[in-house]
């Protein structure tokens, strides 16, 4: 096993996997502090936590080192009497294998975290130095939570018994409430077992929510500083305020892509996601993912779902029956004939106006008229049964593929259903800058009458209940990546579907029995793809690739052609 610490009077040093901790109150010479600072690793994000006088550390090299704009506090472990909640529906052990290192660097990535090498957590799997935690849902087995945990006393011989906690981070679609509380105390009660005194930790100053969490269990403000390297990741906290602020994600997304190239950035409209991107003397303004290069017939091809639908079946790709409401009695007849519908306006995008499932005439009638809200045209379509499978394809190539669910819940024989939905939201909401909530209205009450429970009704501990029909990101939905497992047959239809309207970057939706069988409906095309979300793969890059192909480096260049 490789050295986890090394120690000795002074110059304390714990490799952590992600980057080292650097114990700056073990460097009595702030010079070799510095220079242990250097010593960083590509790709790696060190941390010299414990700096008493940061200001003579910066003075040594204030072009390469920052003040990390970050809280540090303390909890007294002595005093420490977490309530003892049980956790609901998840347990909190040791991640033991590889595949629990996998599953941590899978939330990692989500939270925009640095990815540790399985192998490190594989050789640490018994340390008595490192310690990390897993949260597992009872239901799924999928590991929805990770913390980690440093012994200062078996690291340094530390005198004042003390321990830190780093990386507590949750899975953004878990829908099980308490899974950060839970890890937090768990690792609290393990490091006070074990005899030590403190427990610290450093969160970002504006990161009221953690916060909060941690002064409601007993955490209190202490004046320690941290220092970190200028280096690309931690590029947002010494930078100051960047030109995207402001931007959604699926913008900002892209707008950090950019720049992380040296492509220029323009903030046209902030707040209605659009911007330019400049480089040499070439110029192209934005919307999120669509931009000058998408037509304006192709996005009027995509804009009137029926007559997407129209064009594309003309070239053999499977759809839906469809309607345009109007008449009633050709409305009942094709109630009967399908037995279930899905009511949309022919206009509109993130799952606005749409109902699913809807099996009498009375709820068709009255999704039609909300759907009438939002346009004038209503389509009425068989309802195609299976999970919603978003393709998104940039350039007439499928580079990410991941399926929505609609929102769900999961009782905990306390809370009303109007109480985990609100709960659940604020989390996807957190999740996603903002970008995802799950609504109270008639959508939300048609899933709850056909699951059979009311919005101030108390659900069952354990009990699972689907609250939205629809999938959309928008409404609280969750995606799963299947990029690699998706079946040819689906990557050929939507590469068809996008060259037949011919948009070079768009968002194929296909329902679907599974991603690894061939059969297939089509659903929609969304003319401007959320990109976010997608981890891990890259579809920030490939939008970038397109619009500035003399950005990508050369060997990429030449694999996709754009060189001789």
């Amino acid at each position: 096993m490789a050295s986890e610490a090394i120690t000795g009077v002074g110059n304390a040093v714990v490799d952590m996997g992600w980057g080292r901790l650097l114990f700056g109150q073990t460097f009595a010479d702030a010079e070799r502090l510095v220079e242990a600072i250097r010593a960083e690793g590509p790709g790696r994000r060190d941390i010299a936590a414990y700096v008493s006088d940061p200001h003579v550390i910066l003075a040594i090299a204030p072009q390469e080192l920052f003040l990390d704009p970050s809280h540090t506090f303390r909890l007294a472990l002595a005093g420490f009497r977490p309530e003892r909640r049980k956790p609901r529906g998840f347990t909190i052990r040791r991640l033991n294998s590889l595949r629990d290192a996998d599953e941590v660097n899978r939330i990692y990535l989500a939270q925009k975290m640095v990815p540790v090498a399985p192998e490190y957590f594989w050789q640490r799997r018994d340390s008595r130095v490192v310690t990390c935690l897993v949260a597992e849902d009872s239901t799924t087995g999928r590991v929805i939570g990770t913390v980690m945990g440093c012994d200062h006393v078996r690291a340094f011989g530390d005198p004042e018994h003390g321990s830190s906690l780093w990386c507590l981070a949750v899975d953004p679609q878990a829908t099980r409430p308490g899974v950060g509380e839970a890890l937090v105390c768990h690792l609290a009660r393990n490091f006070r077992e074990a005899g030590l005194a403190q427990l610290d930790l450093s969160v970002l100053h504006d990161n009221e929510q953690a916060i909060a969490l941690y002064e409601k269990l007993g955490f209190e403000r202490v004046p320690v500083f941290t220092l970190k390297r200028k280096n690309p990741i931690n590029e947002k906290l010494f930078l100051g305020p960047s030109p995207d602020e402001g931007l959604n994600p699926y913008a900002k997304l892209i707008v950090d892509e950019a720049r992380r190239r040296g492509i220029g950035v323009e903030i046209v409209d902030a707040e209605g996601g659009f911007f330019r991107l400049v480089s040499g003397g070439r110029s192209i303004a934005c919307r999120e993912s669509l931009s000058e290069l998408t037509s304006a017939v192709a996005m009027s091809l995509c804009d009137d779902k029926a007559v997407t639908r129209r064009v594309l079946a003309r070239e053999g790709i499977r759809v839906p029956a469809q309607i345009e409401a109007g008449d009633p009695a050709l409305l009942a007849a094709f109630l009967e004939e399908h037995g279930r519908l899905v009511v949309k306006p022919a206009r509109g995008e993130q799952g606005r106006g749409v109902a699913v499932g809807l099996d009498t005439m009375d709820s068709v009638e009255a999704a039609v008229a909300e759907a009438r809200r939002l346009c004038d045209r209503v389509l009425v379509e068989a309802c195609a049964e299976g999970e919603d499978l978003r393709l998104v394809v940039i350039d007439y190539r499928v580079v990410a593929a991941a399926i929505r669910r609609p929102a769900h819940i999961i009782g905990d024989g306390q809370s009303t259903v109007r109480d985990l939905i609100q709960r659940q939201s604020r989390r996807r909401s957190a999740a996603t800058g903002g970008e995802s909530r799950i609504p109270l209205d008639a959508e939300t009450d048609r899933a709850l009458a056909a699951a059979g429970i009311g919005l101030d009704e108390v659900p069952a501990e354990g009990r699972e209940i689907q609250v939205r029909r629809t999938a959309n990101l928008h409404t609280g939905g969750t995606i799963h990546d299947v990029t690699d497992s998706v079946h040819p047959a689906l990557i050929e239809a939507a590469v068809t579907a996008a060259r037949t309207i011919g948009i070079p970057v768009v968002g194929i939706d296909l329902m679907v029995p599974s991603p690894r069988r061939a059969d297939y409906v089509f659903i929609e095309a969304n003319e401007r793809p959320g990109l976010a979300n997608h981890e891990p793969q890259p579809t920030a890059e490939r939008f970038v690739d397109l619009l500035f192909p003399l950005s990508m480096p050369l060997a990429a260049r030449r694999q996709r052609g754009a060189v001789a």
